[in-house]
């Protein structure tokens, strides 16, 4: 091999070793970055399924509090017009 191709082959070792640094680099963002997605989903005290969860919670109580207030109105209605009659 003539220097000209080897300076060639050191140059290219040399760049393929900066391009693993700089993906190594990437991955340990991107390995922080899924962490806190799972931390965020996850968290038990404030994550997406916690507040989905309360949620639910209170759309359970506000359908319970909404037949409660419908029942009353229906039987409201019903004694009145039992009285007129």
């Amino acid at each position: 091999m003539s220097d000209n191709e080897m300076q060639e082959l050191k140059d290219a070792i040399v760049n393929l070793t900066h391009q693993i640094q700089r993906m190594s680099e990437k991955q340990d963002e991107m390995q922080l970055d899924v962490r806190q997605i799972k931390e965020a989903i996850y968290n038990p005290d404030q994550g997406l399924y916690a507040r989905i969860r309360d949620l639910e919670q209170w759309q359970t109580g506000m359908s319970r509090i909404a037949w409660i207030f419908g029942s009353s109105i229906v039987a409201l209605v019903s004694k009145t017009l039992y009285d007129l009659l």
